[in-house]
Order: structure tokens, then C-alpha cells, then sequence
């Protein structure tokens, strides 16, 4: 290939052209936003504009604390929640399953959806912060979040719901208590990420900056960017994954939870037999980047959790690898790493 395709989105992606410029424009106002001179309160009110704007592109009308990213969002909702227990499932990111620390788990089916009746059962115990996600990183499955908001709702419990992977123009308002929130994921630089609250009572004050609940100078140069790469419109992938779907069920690959409902830009595909290790090198060097689970697991050798949860063996689980696709993907695009996918089955089988 003469040019790479870069088909691993849900890791990160690309910034937006008015995200850099507004990191460039942030980095311009380079006052402290808690300063109380002219320039301080020029970046403040710049930040503060930038808070509105990524609480309106999700239809937030609660809290809006700005962190370093999704995983520190977490982090402070579960480590630092008034509620006196918590529950997350099994299929959650890694950072929810350390920053959960001892919380219940609640497990998912085959379909890598959580089981409703099992967490009825766990919220019986008394109120609890339930931490369930938007979509699934490593398979793109969905959870179904009003049944799982009314139930958390009637047992006197609050929902935060992990939406790093999920679009802007989703909105949560009238579903979850507290929303993590992660700006590389859209199109915003790195290092940047919100909590949403509808209740600050939900969580411990810790002291400094964001209302008290989150110490350390703000990133404006980050906060202006997320704002920025809100503000354009994402695409909706779904005709380009059920392309992809159907080409690699043709060549004898496995769709992995093919009949839930699904993320429209992620996708995970087993190719029997050939280490997702292997096939990462041998599309790596055909010119295509894709990832085996999150990045932030990819680079290990132990199996994949999420895969385990749904009842996946160890040995299958390392077969499976993540497609995932960004504002610039096109069918020109899937078309290329199917011709790749397709030659890569036959020549493992050939080897077999």
C-alpha cells in the first residue's frame, strides 16, 4: 500500500481542524483561569465558555467538572461517591474495575449484555452508585440503558453511565446521574474530559480547582479544543460495519455478539486459528492499524475480560481483533482491509 489506513478509532482519533485551532487559541490566553488580574479572568471566562458548550452538546443541564479524560472521571465518580456502595459489570473498561475497587459485579449474557434480573438482585441490598457503560470499547455492544436507569431509579440508587465511545449527539440527561466523558475519543485533543453531575451531593469535595472537586490548574488550551471538536458533526457508521459485517462472515470470520445491538463504529472479528497477535503484525505490515481489545489492554497477553464475561475461552478470545472507524473512513476504505483480511484467512489456512 502506498498510503496507511488508520481503522483504529476507538482508541483515538484524529483532532478535528477546529480543535487545533482552538488548543492553538487557548494556548494564546496563556493566563491561570483562577487568577484574579485582567488576563486571569479573560481565560476564565473563555473556559467557562468552553464548559456551556460541551454541556450543551450533550444536553446537559447539571454539573459540568472538567478532567484529564474519561479514566480520571471515573475514578473521582466511584472513588469519591456519598453513596455507600457500588456496582459495576462485568464487561466494564479496566479503569472502572480498578477505581470500583470492591464493588458487586454484575454479570452480562453471551450477548455481552448485563443481566437485568442479577442486578435487581444487587440493588436489593441497598443504594448503591451503579457504573454501567454507553458501549462496550473492545465489541462495541450497547447496554440498554432506560431499562437499567428505572431499575437503578426504583431501588433508590443513581446511574453512572461511562460514555467515552459515545457520540455527542446522544443525550443522557434524563437518564444518568453522572456521565464520564473523554475529548480524544470525539476529535479534541488528549488530556482533556468531563464529569457530568446532576448533583454534586453525589460526591466527597477533595479541595482546589472545579468546584472544589477536582485540584490542579485548569487545562484551557484542552477545554477550548473538546468544545471545538463538539461543535462538528460525526458521522453515523453504520451502513460502513454492516459492510464490513458481511464481508467477513463471506470469508469465514465470526462476528463477535453479532446479533446485539452494537457501537456503528466498532467492530470485533475472530478469524479462527490465527493469534490476534500475529494478524495485528500482518496487517500492520500490509498498512492497516487496527488493535486487539482497548488500547489500554492490547499491549498484554492475558485475555481479554470483557470476551471472558461473555463465556469466550482464553484460547478463542486471542483470535479476535477491533475495527474501529473515525470521521474519515469510507467504503474505499473497508473495501482495502477486507481485500487485506481476506488475504491474510487464506494464507494462515494455506499454512494450517
Amino acid at each position: 500500500m502506498s498510503q496507511r489506513l488508520y481503522l483504529d478509532h476507538a482508541a483515538t482519533t484524529p483532532m478535528t481542524d477546529a480543535a487545533r485551532a482552538a488548543v492553538v487559541d487557548g494556548l494564546v490566553r496563556w493566563a491561570n483561569p483562577s487568577s484574579p488580574h485582567a488576563e486571569g479572568r479573560a481565560a476564565r471566562a473563555a473556559l467557562e465558555a468552553a464548559r456551556r458548550a460541551i454541556a450543551a452538546a450533550y444536553g446537559w443541564r447539571g454539573e459540568t467538572l472538567l478532567t484529564s479524560g474519561a479514566s480520571e472521571s471515573l475514578s473521582v465518580a466511584l472513588g469519591r461517591t456519598t453513596l455507600p456502595r457500588r456496582i459495576v459489570t462485568a464487561v466494564e473498561h479496566d479503569a472502572v474495575l480498578r477505581a470500583g475497587g470492591d464493588a458487586a459485579v454484575a454479570p452480562v449474557g453471551a450477548d455481552g449484555i448485563v443481566d437485568l434480573a442479577a442486578l435487581a438482585a444487587l440493588l436489593a441490598a441497598g443504594p448503591a452508585l451503579v457504573c454501567v457503560q454507553w458501549a462496550n470499547s473492545e465489541t462495541g455492544v450497547r447496554q440498554p440503558l432506560a431499562p437499567i436507569a428505572a431499575l437503578v431509579r426504583d431501588a433508590g440508587s443513581r446511574l453512572l453511565v461511562d460514555a467515552a465511545q459515545m457520540p455527542a449527539s446522544v443525550e443522557l440527561a434524563g437518564v444518568a446521574d453522572m456521565v464520564a466523558l473523554s475529548a480524544h475519543k470525539r476529535g479534541g485533543p488528549p488530556g482533556i474530559g468531563a464529569l457530568l453531575v446532576r448533583d454534586l451531593a453525589l460526591l466527597h469535595p477533595s479541595g482546589g480547582q472545579e468546584r472544589g472537586y477536582r485540584p490542579g490548574t485548569e487545562n484551557l488550551p484542552g477545554a477550548l479544543g473538546y468544545a471545538a471538536a463538539l461543535g462538528e458533526a460525526e458521522p453515523d457508521h453504520g451502513a460502513l460495519r454492516a459492510r464490513l459485517d458481511d464481508a467477513i462472515l463471506r470469508s469465514g470470520g465470526e462476528i463477535v455478539a453479532a446479533d446485539s445491538p452494537r457501537h456503528p463504529a466498532i467492530g470485533s472479528y475472530r478469524l479462527r486459528g490465527v493469534a490476534a497477535a500475529a494478524q495485528l503484525i500482518l496487517l500492520d505490515s500490509a498498512g492497516f492499524a487496527v488493535s486487539a481489545g482497548s488500547a489500554c489492554s492490547s499491549g498484554s497477553m492475558k485475555p481479554s475480560h470483557v470476551l471472558g464475561a461473555m463465556g469466550w475461552d482464553a484460547a478463542a478470545g486471542r483470535e479476535v481483533i477491533r475495527v474501529s472507524f473515525g470521521r474519515t473512513t469510507s467504503e474505499a476504505d473497508v473495501d482495502a482491509f477486507v481485500a487485506a483480511w481476506r488475504q491474510m484467512a487464506k494464507t494462515s489456512r494455506r499454512a494450517a
